[in-house]
């Protein structure tokens, strides 16, 4: 067993880095902008580095002390990161939010036209519940909370965020620590401490930190539960009511979440279905009954023809060919292409597109995912062939049923809709770091070349479609 990270990896993974950083705008042109390079090294290296060097010295710590010492860490380094951002955007947008912001800036609106109502200034809520739907009225309802409270900062708002996301770690290390073991528990925390893109939504007016986190509390007390030899009705209607709440974030997300707790019902070992089997067989026939005769049913039938999915599928892609700035190839793309490569995209944009400042912002989260994603697939193939994939059902099939519906989706490249995934395939691949042999050094040297190449035929398809 490897109880961390090593260093063999976090080598290889940065000299790749580097050498498609300096590679490809010498074949392409089009480099980035120096700043966006700033932003991928201390991205890449970052994570890598201190994935090894933390993951070694931590790795003695007890559990409670290490759990203090991941929640310090990562609340400071993402506060600075909040506020580094603030400014950044400031100065080179004008604004506090994103290069071509436009859900971000609707949210905030909405915070604090909602934040008025709370304080009887104006607006109604009836205006209010006309603007949004149902399916995405809980990021505005809760930063109208916070902005009635904290007066509308969205600087103070998204430091909540950094503390929202430092907490999802303790619920991903505990849930990784009761199926994975200590060792895998502690190497996911520190990389999703380091994770590049967990960091970066703490600085944007978006609702993808507050939805992990309802998604890692749903996923950790659900595993609880199941475990528990007697399992308290609190605890069930808490759970009930987390993962209904994720309805209001996402709708398929929620559809997600509770599918997974049938496909742990149903494919779990006894290991893991103890005295809280029946009490999550309850908690499903309320939820069930309840979609049935309500207005959320008709929207999960809705969502659930899936007859017609290819075809919206595709009907996206050409819009995306045709807009003003699009790239004339996305309409080759389909799930037939993005379902093999669902656990490792979206690959990372390295070259200058001027309508693309966020992507190359990311780029180096992204080049992470790439990366980590071969032990997230390793992870998959030894918990089938030795048999014990039934005893860590619930976190396998919450990353294996979320990502085969974005693999159908409209949303399969977008890296924003693979954030509530994140975790728990990093959470995977620290399984198989764990139990990583000598002889599977092979396989990662190859897969170092296969991302190596996929990033030159991405580039090429970005910039050739664009007419570049």
């Amino acid at each position: 067993m490897i109880p961390y990270f090593p260093k063999y990896f976090s080598n290889r993974a940065i000299v790749l880095y580097i050498s498609l950083l300096l590679f490809l705008p010498v074949v392409f042109s089009f480099p980035m902008p120096w700043y966006w390079w700033l932003f991928g090294i201390v991205e890449v290296t970052g994570f890598f580095y201190f994935s090894y060097a933390l993951t070694r010295q931590w790795q003695p710590i007890p559990s409670k002390k290490f759990e203090n010492r991941v929640l310090t860490v990562a609340l400071w380094i993402r506060i600075l990161y909040v506020i580094f951002s603030y400014f950044l955007y400031q100065g080179m947008t004008d604004s506090p939010f994103e290069f071509s912001s436009g859900d971000a800036i609707w949210y905030d609106w909405m915070g604090q036209y909602g934040a008025d109502i709370i304080l009887r200034k104006n607006g109604s809520w009836h205006d209010f519940f006309s603007y949004v739907e149902l399916s995405d009225m809980g990021y505005p309802l809760y930063l109208s909370v916070i902005y009635a409270i904290v007066g509308k900062s969205i600087l103070i708002s998204r430091i909540l965020k950094a503390v929202i996301s430092s907490f999802t770690i303790i619920f991903v290390y505990r849930l990784a620590q009761r199926n994975f073991g200590e060792d895998a528990a502690k190497i996911c925390s520190v990389m999703c401490l380091l994770m590049p893109n967990l960091i970066y939504y703490c600085g944007l007016s978006l609702k993808e930190t507050e939805m992990l986190f309802l998604t890692a509390l749903f996923l950790e007390r659900a595993d609880a539960l199941f475990r528990a030899r007697i399992p308290s009705l609190r605890d069930m209607i808490i759970l009930a009511l987390i993962g209904v709440s994720t309805f209001f974030f996402r709708a398929v997300l929620c559809y997600v979440l509770f599918l997974t707790l049938v496909a742990t019902v149903v494919l779990g070992s006894k290991r893991i279905k103890r005295g809280g089997k029946w009490a999550i067989e309850g908690i499903l026939l309320l939820i069930l009954g309840g979609i049935g005769y309500s207005n959320i049913g008709t929207s999960f039938y809705d969502a659930s023809e899936y007859e017609n999915i290819q075809q919206q599928q595709k009907s996206a892609m050409q819009w995306r060919a045709d807009r003003k700035g699009g790239n004339s190839y996305a309409k080759y793309a389909s799930a037939s292409v993005f379902a093999p490569l669902i656990f490792t995209i979206p690959f990372p944009t390295m070259v200058n597109i001027e309508t693309q400042q966020n992507q190359q912002m990311i780029h180096g989260g992204n080049f992470v995912k790439n990366i980590t994603s071969f032990f997230t697939i390793m992870a998959l193939i030894l918990l089938l062939l030795t048999g014990k994939w039934r005893d860590n059902i619930l976190p396998i099939a919450f990353v294996c049923g979320y990502l085969i519906v974005l693999a159908f989706s409209n949303f399969a490249q977008s890296e924003r809709f693979h954030i509530p995934s994140l975790p728990f395939e990093l959470m995977l691949a620290s399984y198989a770091i764990t139990n990583f042999k000598a002889k599977h050094k092979n396989w990662y040297t190859i897969w170092i070349v296969f991302i190596f190449v996929a990033n030159i035929g991405w580039t090429w398809f970005k910039l050739r479609g664009r007419g570049m």
